[in-house]
């Protein structure tokens, strides 16, 4: 995918950018939330509000890059013709945002889109583990999912993980893309190659430390 079809997306992270630096409405919303964060959720003691906001502005902004790397990788696979639908949909989720997305402006509005995108790829990657016993790409986004899905609300994103798995799961029921045999070798080729061609030309599937919040193993309330 040219960067030119993601230039919608883009555009609407970078206003919404431009709002958060003239109001400032999502710094003052997460002054009030991080003292209900799960207690596993662990924040460094000092500057706990610009922490998380960097991490929700980064978590946003990768959506874009993730789409465009998922797009060259379909292509890569021979599956883009099958599964180009995913990636209309993850656009969608931005410019055309479902009605369960709430009214908010701004970045904390773009919150609910990052999120219902990124639990997307994470669906399609786990899906096509399930199907082919390796991922679309080599990408893990579960901690970071779990934090948003905590700032969310469980109600809210519980409801928003519904709406993804419910499209993806009956999607997938056609695409049989393990029947595919140019993606069987793409499969084969990661498997005995590994992924670093994939993570040198798409730097932004490394996992970025400045995102990480590290979790507790022994918390003994379940995050989701």
């Amino acid at each position: 995918m040219s960067r030119e079809k993601t230039l919608p997306i883009r555009r609407s992270i970078e206003e919404a950018i431009k709002n958060e630096s003239e109001t400032h409405s999502l710094k003052h919303y997460l002054n009030d939330k991080l003292p209900e964060l799960h207690h596993a959720i662990k924040l460094p003691k000092a500057n706990q509000t610009e922490t998380m906001l960097r991490f929700l502005t980064s978590y946003i902004e990768h959506v874009p890059d993730f789409v465009e790397a998922l797009t060259e990788l379909m292509q890569r696979a021979g599956i883009y013709e099958q599964a180009q639908v995913f990636i209309e949909i993850a656009e969608d989720y931005f410019l055309k945002p479902p009605d369960i997305v709430r009214e908010h402006a701004g970045l904390q509005a773009l919150i609910d889109e990052a999120y219902l995108a990124h639990r997307l790829i994470e669906e399609i990657n786990d899906q096509i583990m399930v199907d082919c016993g390796l991922p679309l790409a080599p990408i893990d986004m579960t901690v970071s999912n779990i934090v948003v899905h905590d700032l969310l609300g469980e109600t809210f994103a519980n409801e928003l993980d519904l709406a993804v798995h419910y499209s993806v799961e009956a999607l997938f029921q056609h695409l049989k893309l393990s029947d595919n045999p140019k993606f069987q070798a793409y499969v084969d080729q990661h498997k005995t190659n590994g992924w670093e061609d994939v993570l040198e030309r798409w730097p932004c599937l490394i996992k970025d430390a400045s995102i990480e919040l590290s979790l507790e193993n022994n918390s003994s309330d379940a995050l989701h």
